[in-house]
């Protein structure tokens, strides 16, 4: 098994979106890239720790590839709205690619690089890759959010 994480806005979302992916093994909500230790959900709304809601991936390498992965995570947001997705606004809903590997971050920087050649979005990708930091799994009701309440995506 190996892991992925991604931030792409709200994380009910984001989760649902690579739960329901054949060969994702697990996934957890939580926090990552920011100063705080332990931050809660009220801490990371305040916009003062640096955190980025994330989804941690659990994933069969056997099954789905990381470059399967990359490609839902650009499919399902906005790589050119800076800090924010939808009506969410603020640093902990950017979008941000953790790499736990220089294999991980080769394929996600080609693949920033591919999209941004594509002609896809008429803006500039702001989307960060960076290195993994410690994640903070979030508040156990924010865990599967979604599928706890029979939705399948967050309507805005």
């Amino acid at each position: 098994m190996e892991k992925a994480t991604f931030a792409a806005g709200c994380f009910w979302g984001v989760e649902e979106t690579f739960r329901t992916t054949p060969g994702v093994v697990a996934t957890a909500v939580g926090y990552t890239g920011g100063h705080t230790e332990n931050p809660t959900y009220h801490d990371v709304c305040t916009d003062t720790t640096g955190h980025a809601e994330a989804v941690e991936v659990t994933y069969d390498p056997a099954k789905v590839s990381y470059d399967d992965l990359l490609k839902i995570f650009w499919e399902n947001h906005n790589p050119t709205q800076m800090n924010r997705q939808g009506p969410d606004v603020g640093a902990q809903y950017r979008s941000a690619i953790f790499f736990y590997s220089p294999e991980q971050e080769a394929k996600a920087r080609a693949s920033k690089e591919a999209l941004e050649k594509s002609g896809r979005f008429s803006k500039p990708i702001v989307t960060q890759v960076v290195p993994a930091e410690p994640f903070y799994r979030a508040e156990e009701y924010h865990q599967q959010y979604l599928l706890k309440r029979g939705r399948t995506h967050c309507h805005i």
